[in-house]
């Protein structure tokens, strides 16, 4: 040690360039170093979900939930299982122990449900594993006077589409509000009066609106790509389609229905302070910079509000990764700072010199 000590004393400046080396490579490390909110890790856990529509959760729960429990209830390192049985929807959710390979174990529950019976009319069992990074980075609300179905148009329109430019930007997700759906009421007795089948309005309705590819047609020098394009622009055009022919004229849809434009069924409601609201969940690309991400989003974001929103509507942040992020980060260097001044305070004490220490 005294020899160590000595050696260093006379190659001062070996010594100072190799610590100045070493700050140096952690500098560049640390500008290159990825901020996450969650670390990269492997949670030990699958869940297993299966969709059996209209059924009661003690249905659920006797046909679904229960077999599958007893089927995959025997895996080794498995520590706790739970089931959740809701209208509809099955989920089993196992726990193993840290440290156990959880592919070969997704491979070994596939099996087990391969082998299982369930009820006809039920889905294949899904295999669910929990991955940190595919949680969104930012969730924003839009709420105000405006209404659902504007601020879902919104939504979907232009902020869905503006996010989704930026650098990192993944994909944006919509959910609640009232999303726009053509509804055709068809008229069963003027429909029975005309001998026409309800299945031939389902049949022309949908042939009538595609957009295909039609192959290419091809020059010595030139080529050029081919579409099918009848695509509808209003109701309208849906109405005045032809759904048969008669003696007297042609029956068109808007004869035997009406059309109209309506909201569809509503599966999920988001509130804001007790207020309906259209939320936007925002994912980053895999390897995209959490924090530079959201840095960017809020530019952006600050830009909606400050005159691109309409009238009367707000757009908030409820949820923001980065904030956890830096603040972590930021007690981490309090806790640097904070422990080389008490290890520079200590060699005061024991040296009594300032000029050694």
């Amino acid at each position: 040690m005294r020899d160590l000590v000595s050696l260093a004393v006379r190659r001062r400046v070996s010594v100072i360039m190799s610590a100045l080396a070493v700050v140096a490579f952690g500098a560049v490390a640390y500008q290159r170093l990825a901020i996450e909110l969650f670390p990269d890790i492997t949670h030990p856990s699958i869940t297993v979900q299966t969709d059996f529509e209209d059924t009661a959760p003690q249905e659920i729960e006797t046909l679904i939930s229960r077999p599958v429990e007893e089927a995959v209830g025997v895996l080794r390192g498995l520590k706790t299982i739970r089931s959740v049985s809701r209208p509809g929807v099955s989920e089993v959710t196992l726990e193993f122990e840290w440290g156990s390979d959880i592919d070969l174990l997704s491979m070994e529950v596939r099996e087990k449900l391969d082998r299982l019976i369930l009820p006809e009319g039920s889905d294949d069992p899904i295999i669910l594993r929990f991955d940190p990074s595919l949680e969104p980075v930012v969730r924003l609300a839009l709420h105000g006077e405006g209404s659902l179905v504007t601020m879902r148009r919104l939504a979907e329109k232009q902020i869905k589409q503006d996010f989704e430019t930026l650098g990192g930007v993944a994909a944006a997700e919509i959910k609640g509000g009232l999303e726009d759906e053509v509804q055709i009421e068809v008229n069963q007795e003027r429909l029975a009066a005309l001998n026409i089948p309800i299945a031939r309005i389902e049949q022309v309705v949908g042939v009538s609106n595609v957009n295909l590819p039609g192959g290419a047609l091809r020059g010595q020098t030139n080529q050029y790509l081919v579409r099918t394009i009848n695509e509808f622009d209003n109701v309208e055009e849906i109405g005045d389609l032809i759904i048969a022919m008669n003696e007297a004229a042609a029956v068109r849809l808007r004869d035997v229905a009406t059309v109209r434009m309506g909201v569809n069924d509503r599966e999920e409601i988001t509130r804001v302070n007790g207020e309906e609201s259209v939320e936007i969940a925002i994912y980053k690309e895999g390897d995209a910079n959490t924090v530079t991400v959201a840095r960017e989003l809020h530019a952006n974001i600050a830009e909606w509000q400050n005159g691109k929103l309409p009238p009367g509507t707000t757009m908030t942040v409820l949820f923001d990764q980065s904030h956890f992020i830096q603040q972590a980060v930021s007690e981490v260097r309090n806790a640097a700072l904070i422990g080389g001044v008490l290890a520079i305070i200590l060699l005061m004490l024991f040296l009594r010199d300032v000029r050694s220490t």
